[in-house]
């Protein structure tokens, strides 16, 4: 493929994710193919290139990079330039540099690939070899310790490789060319079952074991790719009873992971694009409708339910014998704690509440829970951003560099500025508890180095009593150098779409959430603004409402209900033969209302999701969650979509107020209409506040984007609605697609907000 042309020296500078992709060997084979000579190698921002070629033979090599490469690769640019003169041979892979404080991506795991899948059975030294991977499959981030990813720089640098392992990582034409974690039977990491009996080593022992075990009812805890995870029968009652109360978990649903894709099908809806997701190399876990039910216990009365496929050998190992067709896979923690990732601490915690635990001598450097995606109007919608997508960063349309984002206190994910990029961490969890606390700066610490981060801004929630806050407060005081900013919760939810889309421009934001500290004081969770990444004005709100016992509320939703009751009929609401004055003891009552009454503990909330809990509550269908968002959840889960109906609201100034809606759910209620029916109507409310809101912002600005951000859009059914009724409306409507709608996103927001105003010289 060598031209006549005058032959030049030329450097590529490819920049993505490029390492741990098959990204050098892939290189090498397609130099190979143009006759090329010269050199590969992998540097800390990328991969480096230099070729011997005339011109329009390196212009067409660039175009094959970008058209051919490895599938779970992201280009962000290939960029050619003219070198100097240098004696090349033939084409070779270089060892690797670190030549400076820039950064590549690190590749997120990769699901076991097809072609493994049949080495697994026709080569000799990997037959049914737990651990078999290749250059385009297997462990990624939760091996890496450090930038350039070599195997000394992995948790693989204690395992040697035999001569076999050896022979292909060396071989061009062989796919374990390069493959960092190659292993096989006779050099790489084993399983080990941990039983009363004693410990088992054999895989085809433990694959026995484990097989007539669950078939039996038995619950084992198994170490996964980035932590542990908790398994039994998906169709054994009593056994998802048992781990619903080994883990403390009383209502949360499970998910589920199903052989294959036609077994998935015989229990949930599945349309083309959550079927390319679900099959996809990431194999995140995805939230797809239900049309039969497993026993109770898995999906607890919800009309979704979690799905997954196998991603890693030992679950093909598994369902290759396993005689039911899906098994309940959950994260292997105990309560609110993270997922865990030592043997030794999985051992210690579960070796006496389950039968049997399953650890392996390769560690787990940097934890990952599964990721969950939702798929609203045929788009992927991030419910959860950790293994397969994370650290894959978002592109931004500006400089980035040393900012620092704490995020914020639930389902938190913190984030780092390193050029155009965003590198978000993974998801970390609620910051409740120790734990998951020192899980969060153990991240930091980790991500600090594997991208030679140093924070010149630290940005946090407003609220001072976040743990992110307060450690963003410790790191401005480690950094003394360092600028201190806070950024207003939803603001940063709007900023936050806006980066994922790369926005730079006034919208019309909604902000619908449980609770965030807003600008004056009071708590926020239902906003409309007119927002750029400098500013947010508030347009509307929910009317205030008293919040009684503060974050308690969002535990007993019968607490907002009254709230809510109260507000609209004063003390005659006891008069109201309502469930929950059946369901909810007299005294409580009593109390909350005393609370109300005295202003006490009973701080003023606008948010959309104290609203949800409140009607979920007052139409008698959860009085206390047992797991975050739960009232709302079961609410979506009850509504007839086919209901066309609604509720009256009144906008009054910038409150929007809802008494007539609770008055009209309440006579619905005591007339015995169906909740499916009161719930849809209350949906359909909620769709049109939206409406409503963002045509009269339109009317006065002239803007017609709107950008919809906080945990109440994972709500399926007013996503889909308000998304599809925008549109028919003539708005552009804006979801995140790279990261989840709910709090995990607040980082990113709060990132290139502080971004903006470095770049608007607002801040210096």
């Amino acid at each position: 493929m060598q031209s006549n042309g005058i032959h030049s020296y030329y450097l590529l500078k490819i920049k993505g994710l490029v390492q741990g992709v098959g990204f050098r060997p892939f290189i090498y084979r397609l130099a190979n193919e143009f006759q090329l000579k010269g050199w590969v190698e992998n540097q800390n921002d990328g991969v480096l290139v230099k070729i011997e070629s005339a011109y329009e033979v390196a212009e067409n090599f660039r175009r094959s990079i970008i058209e051919k490469a490895p599938p779970a690769s992201i280009i962000q640019s290939v960029d050619i330039e003219k070198d100097g003169i240098e004696v090349l041979d033939s084409f070779v892979i270089r060892k690797s540099e670190t030549n400076s404080d820039k950064v590549t991506a690190v590749s997120p795991d990769i699901a076991m690939c097809e072609d493994c899948l049949h080495d697994f059975k026709f080569q000799k030294h990997r037959f049914n070899y737990p651990f078999i991977n290749c250059t385009n499959c297997g462990p990624r981030f939760t091996i890496i310790q450090q930038l350039p990813y070599d195997r000394p720089n992995t948790t693989m640098s204690s395992f040697v490789m035999c001569t076999d392992c050896g022979g292909e990582y060396t071989d061009i034409a062989n796919r374990r060319f390069h493959a960092q974690p190659i292993a096989c039977h006779h050099c790489g990491p084993v399983y080990s079952l941990h039983e009363n009996a004693g410990i088992v080593t054999k895989i085809e022992i433990i694959i026995d074991t484990m097989v007539s075990g669950l078939l039996a009812g038995k619950i084992f805890a198994i170490k996964g790719l980035g932590g542990f995870h908790l398994m039994c029968s998906a169709f054994d009652e009593q056994a998802v009873n048992r781990l619903r109360e080994l883990k403390f978990r009383e209502g949360k649903p499970f998910a589920v992971m199903f052989r294959s894709v036609e077994s998935a099908k015989e229990y949930i809806t599945i349309n083309s694009e959550e079927e390319s997701i679900i099959t996809s190399w990431r194999r995140p876990i995805v939230l797809a409708e239900k049309i039969k039910d497993l026993p109770p216990g898995v999906a607890n009365g919800l009309s979704t339910l979690g799905v997954m496929l196998p991603y890693m050998p030992f679950h093909y190992l598994l369902f290759e014998q396993l005689q039911i067709s899906a098994v309940v896979l959950t994260s292997g923690n105990l309560a609110d704690e993270p997922v865990m990732t030592s043997n030794a601490a999985a051992l210690e915690t579960f070796v006496d509440k389950v039968d049997g635990v399953l650890t392996y001598n390769r560690d787990i450097y940097n934890r990952a829970d599964d990721s969950v995606v939702a798929v609203y109007n045929n788009k992927v919608r991030m419910v959860r951003r950790s293994r397969g997508y994370t650290p894959t960063p978002i592109l931004t349309a500006m400089n980035t560099e040393g900012i620092f984002a704490a995020g914020a206190e639930l389902v938190n994910s913190f984030g780092m500025g390193k050029g155009n990029q965003a590198i978000m961490s993974q998801y970390i969890g609620d910051l409740k508890n120790f734990e998951t606390y020192s899980f969060y700066r153990e991240t930091f610490d980790r991500f600090s180095q594997l991208f030679k981060f140093k924070p010149e801004w630290v940005v946090s929630d407003l609220h001072p009593d976040y743990l992110s806050s307060q450690f963003a407060d410790e790191l401005s005081r480690l950094y003394p150098e360092a600028k201190r900013l806070k950024v207003q919760h939803h603001h940063a939810h709007i900023a936050a779409v806006m980066a994922d889309r790369q926005l730079d421009e006034r919208v019309i934001g909604v902000s619908f959430d449980g609770t965030g500290l807003g600008t004056d004081g009071k708590i926020w969770g239902a906003e409309v603004f007119t927002a750029d990444l400098l500013h947010a004005e508030r347009n509307f709100h929910f009317e205030y409402i008293p919040l009684p016992g503060g974050d308690k509320a969002a535990e007993d939703p019968w607490r907002m209900a009254i709230s809510y009751l109260y507000q609209t009929f004063g003390d005659e609401m006891l008069q109201l033969p309502l469930p929950i004055f059946e369901h909810v003891a007299s005294k409580k009552i009593h109390l909350v209302l005393q609370m109300l009454k005295a202003n006490t503990n009973c701080p003023l909330v606008s948010s959309a999701g104290r609203l949800f809990d409140a009607v979920a509550a007052i139409v008698g269908l959860t009085y206390q969650s047992s797991f975050h968002a739960e009232a709302p959840m079961r609410l979506e889960s009850i509504a007839n979509i086919e209901i066309n109906d609604r509720y009256d609201f009144e906008i009054l100034q910038e409150a929007i107020s809802f008494r007539t809606m609770i008055h009209q759910i309440v006579k619905d209620v005591l007339q015995h209409e169906p909740r499916d029916l009161i719930s849809g109507k209350f949906h359909n409310t909620m769709v049109e506040v939206i409406i409503q809101a963002a045509t009269e912002v339109r009317n006065k600005s002239g803007l017609t984007k709107v950008v919809l951000s906080g945990g109440t859009f994972q709500n399926r059914l007013l996503s889909e609605k308000i998304e599809n009724q925008l549109l028919n409306e003539g708005f552009e409507v804006y979801f995140p697609g790279n990261i989840p709608v709910n709090d995990q996103g607040i980082a990113l927001g709060q990132l290139i907000i502080v971004a903006k105003m470095r770049q608007a010289e607002l801040i210096r």
